[in-house]
């Protein structure tokens, strides 16, 4: 029997607040056996890319990340995120490594081609070096992942965390079985965001497909059940969409084989 891990992937909002931030690393210090997190930090980013006189310029809610860009948000998610969180966990007395793809050869990718839009220094996964992080696992070791990648000839890329999190799943479910969680501010897939009575309990392949076709899923939340489906059909064991106070497993909406 495989043993258990559990990765996190929670939204740049939530781990950039004082108040949300204590509270979801509170829940996840609580998750037993191997554990790990990715995280965002696009508000942060264009905060502070502002404050630097660098503009943050975006396409369909997806950031340009030209060479200056590509300066800030490697500061930024690889260090003033990452290193909060870090701190945050080892005051509950949990060991965290925080990581790029690039540290331990990780997290490979290429830079995204340039079509209709450019995204610059924007990486899409090739591999996932699920050896190297199932080491650090079992050496008691809670990897905290920033999202940036590397492309193996020295150049970091800013690449999207959901789809980190499902490639790194679907790399650990050779080694563990996996339960990959996406948190965010809502309590899942909803029918209707002001109504916490709509939370859609499960999404299969059949149930996605009529949810597109009437709206009902529609901008941000498309990538991220597409990501779900990507990790739950390729080995994953468990794949949930939830609010980032019931990051237990217990509550949100489950994607279906």
């Amino acid at each position: 029997m495989k043993e258990k891990i559990t990765i996190i992937k929670v939204g740049g909002k939530i781990v950039e607040e004082t108040e949300s931030l204590n509270s979801l690393l509170g829940r996840f210090a609580d998750i037993a056996g191997n554990k790990m997190l990715i995280h965002g930090g696009g508000r942060s980013a264009t905060r502070i890319a502002g404050e630097l006189g660098i503009e943050s310029r975006m396409v369909d809610g997806r950031r340009i990340t030209d060479e200056a860009m590509l300066r800030v948000v490697t500061m930024v998610y690889g260090g003033l995120v990452n290193k909060n969180i870090v701190a945050g966990l080892q005051a509950h007395g949990v060991n965290a490594l925080g990581i790029t793809g690039a540290d331990c050869n990780i997290i490979k990718a290429h830079k995204r081609p340039a079509g209709n839009v450019d995204y610059g220094f924007v990486g899409d996964v090739d591999e996932v070096n699920g050896k190297m992080l199932a080491k650090l696992l079992r050496e008691g070791i809670v990897p905290i992942v920033a999202p940036l990648t590397h492309d193996g000839m020295g150049n970091m890329l800013n690449t999207n965390a959901d789809t980190m999190a499902a490639e790194t799943a679907k790399a650990l479910a050779q080694e563990f079985e996996v339960t990959l969680i996406y948190c965010f501010e809502l309590p899942g897939v909803m029918r209707n965001p002001d109504k916490p009575e709509s939370l859609i309990k499960e999404i299969n392949h059949e149930s996605y497909a009529a949810l597109l076709a009437d709206g009902t899923v529609s901008g941000g939340m498309i990538p991220k059940i597409d990501n779900a489906f990507n990790a739950i059909d390729n080995g994953v064991a468990k794949v949930i969409i939830t609010k980032a106070d019931a990051i237990d497993g217990t509550q949100g909406t489950h994607i279906i084989a």
